[in-house]
């Protein structure tokens, strides 16, 4: 009886280990290559996401409904949060709460799509139905900006300020290691990538240095031209 139960257990047991979750932890440094900045800066909103390159990973993957739906609030020309990251797929609402219109779009990349004029207390929503990253802007507000990260992964982090991250519930297996950062240039998050294996050995990405290039490039309009001088706000019955 004792041998029986010993085989079983130990036929049992590849099963057992392919099923083991750890939290994947690691560090965002950014390094400016700007003169004069000082050499580390602020490490929030940095995504970091890990896809799975084997069945072990691949098996458990899952997009559940959010506890909370996913919105980018319009409210005193700002766009909140200013960063999203949904599982691709996900509807996004855009709720008008500012006293005039808006005109989000986006025609960049990631989802192209341009919400027209819509006015305060309605709402749009975008299917965000394709995997990347979606630059989100007003066409009457130019300091209006958002970004929408839609991934095939439920494996990521944002960064915090201090640079942390941490992934829970990824089991061990392949991963191919990806990131993004708003003032990185897509050369330097190419060169980001890498495979990484995580086990009960591994579970640290290290240090994840990203390098912000240059100052931010203003945008242009939908249309591909400069925006109207400041105060072109449409009101809504004549509100400020």
């Amino acid at each position: 009886m004792f041998l029986l139960y010993s085989c079983a257990w130990f036929l049992c047991w590849p099963t057992l280990a392919q099923t083991q979750e750890f939290t994947v932890t690691g560090q965002v440094e950014i390094v400016s290559e700007r003169p004069k900045s000082p050499q580390k800066r602020d490490a929030s909103n940095v995504v970091v996401w890990l896809t799975p390159l084997d069945d072990r990973g691949l098996k458990t993957v899952s997009h559940e409904a959010p506890a909370q739906p996913a919105r980018l609030v319009q409210k005193e020309k700002k766009f909140t949060p200013h960063l999203l990251v949904v599982p691709a797929g996900t509807a996004v609402e855009f709720p008008n709460r500012d006293p005039f219109f808006h005109n989000v779009f986006s025609l960049f990349e990631g989802k192209r799509f341009d919400l027209g004029l819509y006015e305060a207390g309605t709402t749009r929503f975008v299917h965000f139905d394709r995997v990347g990253v979606s630059y989100i802007f007003c066409n009457i507000h130019p300091e209006m900006s958002a970004v929408v990260v839609a991934l095939k992964t439920p494996y990521y982090a944002i960064s915090t300020a201090s640079g942390k991250i941490e992934i829970a519930h990824v089991p061990e297996g392949r991963y191919l290691l990806q990131v993004w950062a708003e003032n990185a240039s897509s050369e330097g998050l190419k060169a980001l990538r890498r495979n990484v294996t995580i086990s009960s050995e591994t579970q640290s990405l290290g240090v994840i240095r990203v390098v912000e290039e240059g100052l931010p490039v203003p945008h242009k309009n939908k249309y591909g031209r400069d925006y109207d001088a400041p105060g072109s706000d449409y009101p809504v019955n004549n509100q400020k």
